[in-house]
C-alpha cells in the first residue's frame, strides 16, 4: 500500500521575479510524497495561472485520484489517467522517485538517460528598466542569460544587457508580448547583440507569422509547447521547442517529447517554473538531451530544501540521491 500525500509550498523569493504578465514574490508549489515499504518519494510542481491552474486546482486534481495513486497505479497508467499539468507532473516524478529508491537504481539508468553531469543552465535577467536589467545582467554568474522582454524599449533593454555583459550568449523570452512587426527588427538588432535564441514573441495559436519567421536568430517555442502532440506542427513554425515538466505533466511525458522534437529536426531547451530543487532536478536529468537548459528556479529562492541544487559560475550540478532520483 502507497500512502499520498500532498502539501502546499510557498517559498519566499531573495527578489521580486518579474516578467510581461506580472511580478512574483514567493514560489507557489505542490509537492506529492509517496511512502511505501519504508521508502519515500518526491514531486514537485508549480501550478500556472497561465492554464487556468491554481493551488487549490491542482491539490483537487491530486486528491481526485487518491484511491488509484495509493491503491498502486502504474506510472503508465497515470498517463492516460490525469491529462497534461502540474497535478501529474508532481506525482509523475514522485513515482519515479520512489521507483528509484525502491530498487536502488538512479531515475537516470531507469529512464535511459545518459550518466548525468554538470551543465551550463541559463540565468534569468528579470523585465525592469534598461540600466536595472544591465546591473542585474554584471551580477549574474554564468555566460548563458535569459533576458525577459516587455514592448518598449525592448531593443535598448538588450543592448544595455549586451553591453554590461558583453561575454554572455542571450536568450531573449519574450513571454507572448510582441507585436508581428517587432520581430524582424528585433531579431536582425538582436543578432549583432549576442542573441542566440528568441522564446514565444507571439501569442499561442497566434504565430502564424512564423512561417516566415526572421533567419537571424532561432525561435524557440514555449508557451505553445505542451507535449508530444503539438511538436509535428510546431517544426513547421519554430527552430527549437521549450520542455518544461509542469506543462508536459512529468518526466515521462517529457522525455518523449524530447525524443519526438529531436526526431523532428527541433532544438530542445528543457526550461522551468520558479521553484525548488526537487522541482527541478528531474529536469537537471532531463537537460543531457537538451542543446540548452533553462533551470535557474532555486537560485531566485531565499531558501532552498536540504540536499539543494548545487550551482557555481553558471553550472548547475546532478542532484544528489538525497535529494531526488
Amino acid at each position: 500500500m502507497i500512502t499520498l500525500s500532498i502539501e502546499h509550498v510557498s517559498s519566499p523569493l531573495a527578489r521580486a521575479f518579474s516578467i510581461s504578465r506580472g511580478a512574483k514574490t514567493a514560489a507557489e508549489s505542490v509537492l506529492v510524497t509517496l511512502q511505501q515499504d519504508g521508502f519515500t518519494g518526491r514531486g514537485e510542481s508549480v501550478p500556472y495561472g497561465r492554464y487556468g491552474e491554481t493551488v487549490e486546482s491542482v491539490i483537487a486534481a491530486i486528491e481526485k485520484h487518491r484511491a488509484e495513486i495509493e491503491g498502486g497505479l502504474s506510472r503508465i497508467d497515470l498517463q492516460t489517467l490525469m491529462p497534461p499539468g502540474a497535478a501529474r507532473c508532481a506525482v509523475d516524478c514522485a513515482m519515479w522517485d520512489l521507483e528509484a529508491k525502491r530498487t536502488g537504481k538512479p531515475v537516470w539508468q531507469l529512464a535511459g538517460l545518459p550518466e548525468p553531469v554538470p551543465l551550463e543552465t541559463a540565468v534569468t535577467v528579470v523585465l525592469a528598466s534598461a540600466d536595472e536589467m544591465a546591473n542585474a545582467a554584471r551580477e549574474a554568474q554564468g555566460k548563458l542569460l535569459k533576458v525577459k522582454l516587455g514592448g518598449d524599449g525592448d531593443i535598448d533593454r538588450v543592448r544595455a544587457v549586451h553591453e554590461a555583459r558583453p561575454d554572455a550568449r542571450l536568450i531573449l523570452d519574450a513571454n507572448e508580448q510582441l507585436e508581428a512587426g517587432a520581430l524582424p527588427g528585433l531579431a536582425r538588432e538582436a543578432a549583432r547583440l549576442g542573441v542566440v535564441l528568441i522564446e514565444q514573441p507571439f501569442a499561442a495559436g497566434k504565430d502564424a507569422a512564423l512561417l516566415k519567421r526572421p533567419p537571424e536568430v532561432a525561435i524557440c517555442a514555449d508557451e505553445s509547447a505542451h507535449t508530444r502532440e503539438q511538436v509535428q506542427d510546431l517544426a513547421r513554425l519554430y527552430d527549437a521547442v521549450n520542455v518544461k515538466l509542469d506543462k508536459t505533466g512529468g518526466l515521462t511525458e517529457a522525455l518523449a517529447m524530447v525524443r519526438e522534437a529531436k526526431a523532428c529536426g527541433l532544438g530542445v531547451m528543457v526550461g522551468c517554473m520558479v521553484a525548488g530543487s526537487v522541482s527541478m532536478a528531474p529536469a537537471v536529468l532531463l537537460g543531457t538531451l537538451a542543446d540548452a537548459i533553462d533551470l535557474d528556479g532555486p537560485l531566485w529562492l531565499s531558501k532552498d530544501v536540504e540536499h539543494g541544487l548545487k550551482y557555481e559560475g553558471g553550472t548547475v550540478f546532478p542532484p544528489s540521491r538525497d535529494l531526488w532520483g
